[in-house]
């Protein structure tokens, strides 16, 4: 029995090393959004200086191992074999919500993953134990939870969302208040100032507050405690000083000194912070097993008060981890699409939105737009305009595709991130109160967005939206974890060994499937597909740009068409769900060729109004085609999904035949359109006229058999609507075909 708390060690040594790599995963947005997003630097120096402050923080995080031995719960209260067991299920709860997380592209605390894990697991294991005690009631559950640490945890964090977002808007606010958009000339002049600050802040709270509990700050504590005014000018001379000489000398601009200096030092914090989220645990149970192994007493009589003493951090296990992190931050993909969400929400231009508007979303924007105006109302006219000015952003004509490749936000913005979330961390960190660095710096983010009115009235139902989401997934983080860390403990508790083993086959089962199911997306994202959008400039050349999509849009509609038909002559529910999931992606596609309508008519040429009527009528007959196929594709699975009477088999043979002649029209058009052989299109137009009158036949058809022996109202409701769309979308093609036959030069 003695040998399974061996390999229990040994595989939550395992389950640190996955923690690791799916919680910088999550985390590495933390740091690097702000100089990915500002484009400031290439990305393979901003991971080069990311890695530096990642590892070097590892090494000086022992400071924070204390928090998972005795932060949560009392130690001395529990017995080995109770300990070994919430420390497993808080390691495995933790890998498979932050992976599950990394999964959707959504930025998580780990923080609080791991706080509330080791909260449930440790409240579980202490409802056994008072179970099992006559003598003690729910009251003495204050004898196992440390409640007045995990109140103040607890409390820190949803504080540090608060002040985050308050200070971040404010501290943005006033920047761009002095500098404007139009920073470049303020910035040749105030720069090395700004920059200064900026740089002292970052220097001082990092690179000396975040060494407090490290070997190192002992040689250091003095000067800082006695001569600490002293330190900061000190700073300020020094970066203020290479500012300029930067500036003036190496004609560089000094914010990207900021940026650069604020990335090691947010990764640095970071990790000196976080790392305890993915080791802590392990280290814990490791040193745990070690004074059990040697004191010889059995496992269920020896008591973890040795948890409650201060143990030194092996330099080793830290430099190993900090290698983990270092190679995760440059080679996992899903850390990558954890970043494009907080950029996305952070962008100052318009572009493709990743959430949709909720009640509350709008409810906010609303009320937020009636403050604002009220606000407005009692300021003096001369101040409202100074601000005004102030945040007057230029104006670009440019195509949509320059306008992708812009940066999501200016480099003020992006050296007020680093410096308000760096220094908000460090101090954190100082007091050795793992605050979530998540929290904080998305929290900056979105408050450093807000001051900058990125949020306008184009986009902001969908940024609000989107940071209701990712906040309420915080709350969804806290209250999973702590269910299910309580539930693993009881099961591992019950089944011992077993469980142990189950468990831990289980949740390597749930970790292959989301990597490949991660991955089969992430495969379909980056194959060649999906519509393009037009950059010509007069209607020749929207003729031929746009052909390849239409071509597309044929191709893919007679499939869909034919499944669906196909679909419903089996009753085959998961086909026609797997088709109306196919015509939604085509929707989204085609509302984003609409989308870029704006960039669009601003490309065309100054006296080609033709080509943008031409566009936009091809675009309103493409969406007349994708909503016929919805139609037809939601009531057909409606159908089937509800039992209902399946259609009469001389019905289907109808549907077959109608189906049978729109794969061929839309084979057709495809060729077409692949060839550019526009001529072709008279064959189709009058092919057009006769699927008409086919249809036409087939709801004529129906009506007698409707008033002879037809006894399903259903069925008959259903058959006319499939004969009506399917109606309307022949007439779409035909006019689709139509307008470019009449508008191309042969």
């Amino acid at each position: 029995m003695d040998n399974i708390y061996l390999l229990m060690v040994i595989a939550l040594a395992v389950l640190a090393v996955i923690d690791l790599i799916v919680g910088v995963s999550n985390d590495a947005v933390n740091f690097l959004n702000s100089a990915i997003g500002s484009k400031a630097i290439s990305f393979k120096k901003i991971l080069i200086i990311a890695s530096l402050g990642v590892f070097i923080g590892a090494v000086f995080s022992s400071g924070m191992m204390e928090v998972a031995r005795k932060g949560i719960f009392m130690p001395g209260a529990f017995y080995f074999d109770e300990i070994i067991f919430i420390f497993m299920a808080v390691m495995i709860g933790d890998i498979l919500l932050l992976d599950f997380f990394n999964t959707l592209g959504m930025p998580t605390s780990t923080t609080v993953s791991i706080v509330f894990n080791l909260l449930g697991a440790a409240v579980a294991m202490s409802l056994i134990k008072i179970g099992m005690d006559d003598s003690q009631t729910l009251a003495d559950l204050t004898t196992y939870i440390n409640t007045e640490k995990a109140i103040q945890i607890i409390s820190g964090i949803l504080l540090s969302v608060v002040i985050s977002f308050t200070i971040g808007a404010l501290v943005q606010w006033l920047s761009r208040l002095i500098f404007s958009f139009q920073y470049e000339n303020k910035i040749k002049h105030f720069g090395a100032i700004f920059a200064g600050v900026c740089l002292t802040g970052i220097g001082y709270f990092i690179f000396f507050k975040g060494l407090k509990g490290t070997p190192f700050y002992d040689d250091i504590k003095n000067v800082l405690d006695k001569q600490g005014l002293l330190v900061i000018l000190i700073m300020f001379a020094f970066w203020t000083l290479i500012s300029l000489i930067i500036d003036k000398v190496l004609k560089q601009n000094v914010l990207t000194l900021v940026i650069a200096v604020g990335t090691f030092g947010l990764a640095l914090a970071f990790s000196g912070n976080d790392l305890v989220n993915f080791i802590g645990v392990p280290m814990a149970a490791y040193h745990s097993y070690e004074a059990w192994a040697a004191s010889g007493i059995p496992a269920a009589e020896f008591s973890m008060e040795v948890l409650a003493k201060k143990v030194p951090a092996e330099p080793l296990l830290l430099v190993i981890a900090g290698g983990i992190m270092v190679l995760t931050l440059w080679f996992s993909k899903k850390a990558k699409n954890v970043t494009e969400t907080e950029i996305g929400l952070s962008r100052q231009g318009e572009g493709s939105e990743k959430f949709e508007p909720n009640m509350l979303s709008r409810l906010l924007v609303k009320g937020s737009i009636k403050l604002s105006d009220l606000m407005s109302a009692f300021l003096p006219v001369a101040i409202h305009n100074k601000i005004e000015s102030s945040f007057k952003q230029p104006i670009l004509s440019i195509s949509a595709t320059k306008a992708k490749d812009l940066p999501a936000f200016d480099l003020i913005r992006a050296s007020i991130n680093l410096t308000v979330a760096g220094i908000l961390i460090s101090i954190a960190t100082s007091m050795k109160l793992p605050l979530s660095t998540t929290y904080v710096t998305f929290m900056v983010a979105m408050g450093t967005s807000l001051a900058d009115k990125a949020w306008g009235r184009e986009s902001a139902v969908y940024r609000v939206a989107g940071v209701v989401n990712v906040i309420g997934g915080w709350f969804f983080t806290a209250i999973s974890a702590f269910i299910f860390a309580g539930v693993i403990t009881y099961l591992m508790y019950i089944g011992k060994g077993a469980a142990v083993a189950v468990l831990l086959l289980v949740a390597a089962a749930l970790l292959v499937r989301n990597y490949l199911a991660y991955k089969k997306k992430l495969d379909e994202k980056q194959l060649p597909v999906g519509l393009k959008k037009s950059e010509s400039k007069t209607v020749q050349e929207i003729i031929n740009e746009s052909s390849d999509n239409i071509a597309d849009v044929m191709k893919r509609a007679s499939k869909i068409y034919e499944n669906i038909i196909d679909g419903l002559a089996k009753q085959d529910a998961p086909k026609l769900k797997k088709s109306k999931k196919k015509i939604t992606k085509l929707e989204s596609e085609i509302d984003e060729l609409r989308n870029h309508l704006f960039y669009f008519i601003k490309n065309l040429d100054e006296k080609s109004y033709r080509g943008s009527s031409f566009y936009i009528t091809v675009l309103a007959y493409l969406t007349d085609v994708a909503q016929s196929l919805q139609y037809i594709a939601r009531k057909s699975y409606k159908h089937v999904d509800n039992n209902h009477k399946p259609l009469k088999y001389i019905q289907v043979k109808d549907l077959q035949e109608i189906q049978a002649f729109i794969t061929k029209l839309l084979a057709n058009i495809e060729e077409v359109f692949s060839e550019k052989d526009f001529k072709k299109l008279k064959k189709i137009i009058q092919e057009r006229k006769e699927g008409l009158e086919l249809i036409s036949s087939k709801i004529d058809e129906q009506i007698s058999r409707t008033r002879k022996d037809e006894s399903s109202p259903r069925n008959t409701t259903l058959y006319f609507n499939l004969l009506l769309e399917t109606k309307d979308l022949v007439k779409s093609v035909g006019n689709l075909s139509k307008e470019y036959y009449v508008s191309a030069k042969f």
